[in-house]
């Protein structure tokens, strides 16, 4: 068996783990790769057809690409899509001044309020160990309080891959069917898939998106990469971390620890 079959069959099975453990459960699609990645995959386990919701938080501030690249996919998959807003914090003119109070109304809190609107026990996430240091510390079933707070101290163990799976009744789950994959790899199952992706990935005028977020809070890499061959060359020798480009990431050392203490995807 291959590498990229290995990482898909592990990915696989933890999706329908989770679909069996769980009473309602929806998967967060970012229109980035790695999330359009695991919407592919909960398409795979389950036989064409994706028998629960994705979720797309819209902060208001995406790209229209990413809206046209939701819209299109969604109908071609026939995905049922939730679109999720807090309407009420953009009509008060919450904006990208601050990067912590901005991305805890507009994701976290539009993310509180789907969760509390369709009851959903466990959430599909598609992050990755090797983005982020504080992603480093996730687990594939990671609890959730009622305040959405995530206590990265305190995790369940995952030993021989049994993992914890049952929630308690005061908490929601985050699942994480991609915690194992690298950056390489997601690009290299894209290939082998023939996935389509977002256009914002390849170069044009020099420059290309290599994190997708708000377009206020994103930033593209110099770059001559314009289909997915040239992105996996150019990742075989670039040194650039993967969110160089994501403020996110630049506020303060810790600015992304407590954006997911907090409930941040």
């Amino acid at each position: 068996m291959d590498h990229l079959t290995e990482l898909e069959n592990k990915s696989i099975y933890i999706i329908r783990e989770s679909y069996h453990q769980f009473g309602k459960i929806a998967a967060l699609w970012s229109i980035g790769k790695d999330s359009t990645t695991l919407v592919w995959l909960c398409t795979k386990a389950f036989f064409g057809k994706v028998p629960f919701p994705v979720v797309y938080i819209d902060t208001g501030y995406h790209f229209q690409e990413m809206y046209d690249f939701r819209d299109h996919w969604a109908e071609k998959r026939g995905l049922n899509l939730i679109v999720a807003r807090n309407d009420e914090a953009l009509a008060a003119g919450m904006g990208p001044e601050s990067k912590l109070e901005c991305c805890t109304q507009l994701k976290t809190q539009a993310l509180k309020d789907c969760i509390a609107e369709h009851g959903f026990d466990a959430l599909l996430l598609g992050i990755r160990r090797d983005e982020h240091g504080i992603r480093a510390k996730e687990r594939y079933f990671s609890p959730r309080d009622q305040q959405f707070q995530w206590d990265y101290e305190n995790q369940p163990p995952e030993l021989w891959d049994q993992y914890s799976a049952m929630a308690d009744e005061e908490t929601h789950i985050r699942v994480h069917p991609l915690l194992h994959w690298r950056e390489i790899d997601v690009w290299r199952y894209i290939q082998r898939e023939n996935l389509e992706i977002n256009p914002l990935y390849f170069a044009r005028d020099g420059k290309r998106y290599r994190s997708l977020g708000c377009r206020t809070c994103t930033n593209p890499i110099e770059s001559d990469a314009a289909d997915v061959d040239q992105i996996i060359e150019e990742l075989l020798t670039s040194s650039t971390a993967e969110r160089a480009g994501r403020a996110q990431d630049k506020e303060d050392t810790y600015t992304m620890q407590k954006l997911r203490a907090l409930g941040y995807m």
